[in-house]
């Protein structure tokens, strides 16, 4: 049974730290979002050529750990794909081409209801309900199953968990 939970959503919205909360609490990987590692030291602006390596790595952080019970990934395809879109108006056939083939498990999309907190490498703090909107979108049509997490703090935690519980136990 596919137990992998992907956490989207705009930034600024909880996923890093939900992501290791959660695998923390399940005693399961809990996989980094490789964009801000990248973009971390690239010492310029991004390019399309740099988005297209953090999809490939984004991807490949993804596919090694496909054998994993249980694992819980600090954002997604998803999330890559409307980067392409919104930044650049385009996605690479290769990206669409894998993103059928290894983006299946369970969302969790963080609502932007907590506060903005500034970040060098964000980009976008007055479009975050529109990003997700857009995610919600991709998430529909590429049929995968989501749910919205929202909250604050401990509460949002709480949320997440019940989530995942229900997730579990559907799927037993």
């Amino acid at each position: 049974m596919n137990r992998h939970f992907y956490l989207v959503g705009a930034e600024s919205t909880g996923k890093s730290t939900l992501t290791f909360q959660l695998a923390g609490y399940y005693h399961s990987p809990g996989i980094r979002e490789y964009a801000r590692e990248y973009l971390m030291h690239l010492g310029k602006p991004y390019t399309y050529h740099d988005l297209e390596l953090i999809a490939g790595e984004q991807l490949r952080l993804i596919v090694e750990n496909e054998h994993q019970p249980m694992v819980f990934f600090d954002t997604d395809l998803i999330n890559i794909k409307v980067w392409f879109q919104e930044v650049y108006s385009k996605v690479p056939e290769w990206f669409l081409t894998e993103m059928e083939s290894h983006g299946k498990g369970t969302y969790l999309i963080c609502q932007p209801d907590i506060p903005w907190e500034p970040d060098p490498l964000r980009e976008n703090p007055s479009r975050r309900d529109h990003l997700n909107e857009l995610y919600e979108k991709e998430l529909v049509l590429a049929g995968f199953p989501y749910f919205r997490v929202t909250g604050f703090g401990a509460e949002r935690f709480e949320n997440a968990v019940k989530i995942v519980e229900h997730v579990i136990n559907d799927s037993q």
